[in-house]
């Protein structure tokens, strides 16, 4: 299409070059005939109007289609001249969506995307994301009641409404039918009316079916990341921020989640309240099934920790090893991902080594504990937290990330 309006964009100009050449050999005959009288001047003015607005329509036609070949030839990977380089923009203009529900609920938390073959019915669709809200309307800590829906094209809609308070960043979905979603209640939204927390297990029709707790292994699920293992078996590693510790949860698909085994397998990461944060311990897990590896990002230790052996170890092995100390990147870290190019992602909530000029970064480091990149969520400090990617084929990714100071969710398609 492009190419086609390129060739009669250069026919429209030879044409009105040679009409152009025409029109100054009248001029030249009619500078010189005294007896032209003003209707013939005013047939001559009227043909050069009509050829300059003709050349300038040309030119447009020509600059987009140059402009095309310019992407072009950057796909290709040949190189292209800065000042003939298109104004339009190359990186996306990102709208952020709003992920305020109809009860007011704010602070999000919590972010999962409705994975492919996902169970029909219900809905949610693949591709949905669900995010989880921490605060009530009037913004007290660990009172919000709400997950609501983000479809692809950006409307939301809501999908689950808690009878417990305080959902937190911990939500994952469970063999493609059951959404998983911990809570750290309060009663006043502050920290020192903490109570215990709990996992809930909704179904794809949007509908409570259990609540796992334990006081004890499960005190305070502040964080998850889910490893399914097959069409029955999955684990769920949950972090909890009161005590300072992680948990695996062994499951099975019996009409629910039957619950086989809960194991302490990390403990003695650095736990307190925060008038910045409410609460400061161990938050984001990632976990590599290669190696068998957990990565536990502790917000208070400001560094992140490997666990060997994760899905083994039936006892506690402490903090395991810290693969990631920067002082310069890490601004108390939150939840962690492991990137399709195997590194690891994190997001920073400021409450501790806070740096007013790196304000709510997402940093990107390798898990031999080099940096490679950050960028910021917000300009203002305590907006980044819930995070999480979906591949969608094609050497692509999507990546969606909360906002906390706007109470909005921006998504991006990037390249694997």
């Amino acid at each position: 299409m492009m190419d086609q309006q390129i060739q009669n964009g250069r026919r429209e100009q030879n044409r009105i070059r040679i009409q152009v050449a025409r029109l100054r050999q009248a001029n030249n005959k009619t500078a010189s005939a005294d007896s032209l009288d003003w209707k013939e001047r005013e047939k001559i003015m009227k043909v050069i109007i009509r050829s300059t607005v003709a050349l300038l329509f040309a030119a447009c036609v020509l600059g987009a289609g140059f402009s095309y070949r310019i992407a072009a030839a950057s796909d290709s990977g040949q190189r292209v001249a800065p000042e003939v380089a298109s104004s339009v923009p190359f990186l996306p203009q990102i709208s952020p969506i709003s992920t305020v529900p109809t009860n007011g609920d704010v602070n999000p938390y919590g972010v999962v995307f409705v994975p492919t073959g996902f169970h029909t019915g219900g809905m949610l669709n693949p591709g949905d994301i669900l995010v989880s809200n921490f605060n009530n309307s009037n913004n007290e800590q660990g009172t919000g009641t709400s997950i609501i829906r983000i479809q692809p094209s950006g409307q939301t809609s809501p999908f689950f409404q808690s009878s417990v308070p305080g959902l937190s960043t911990a939500l994952g979905i469970v063999n493609n039918a059951f959404i998983v979603v911990g809570n750290v209640p309060t009663q006043d939204g502050t920290c020192g009316t903490l109570g215990v927390g709990s996992l809930q297990v909704i179904n794809y029709k949007d509908q409570l079916i259990q609540t796992i707790t334990d006081p004890e292994l499960l005190d305070s699920p502040w964080d998850l990341t889910v490893v399914n293992q097959g069409p029955k078996n999955a684990m769920i590693f949950v972090s909890n921020v009161v005590s300072g510790t992680v948990t695996r949860v062994d499951i099975m698909d019996n009409h629910g989640l039957k619950v086989l085994s809960k194991v302490q397998i990390a403990s003695g990461f650095s736990h307190s309240c925060s008038s910045a944060t409410f609460v400061v311990g161990p938050t984001g897990l990632a976990y590599d099934v290669t190696t068998d590896t957990l990565y536990v990002a502790s917000t208070g230790d400001n560094a992140v920790f490997a666990i060997n052996n994760a899905s083994k170890v039936s006892q506690s092995v402490g903090t395991g090893n810290m693969i990631y100390s920067d002082n310069v990147h890490l601004h108390g870290p939150l939840v962690l991902l492991l990137a399709p190019n195997g590194h690891l992602l994190v997001s920073n909530g400021d409450a501790v080594n806070g740096d007013p000029n790196q304000p709510s970064e997402i940093v990107e480091f390798t898990t031999g504990g080099s940096f490679v990149s950050e960028f910021s969520i917000d300009g203002g400090q305590g907006g980044a937290f819930g995070m999480n990617l979906q591949s969608i084929g094609g050497g692509m990714t999507r990546f969606a990330a909360v906002d906390d100071v706007t109470n909005s969710l921006r998504m991006w398609t990037v390249s694997q």
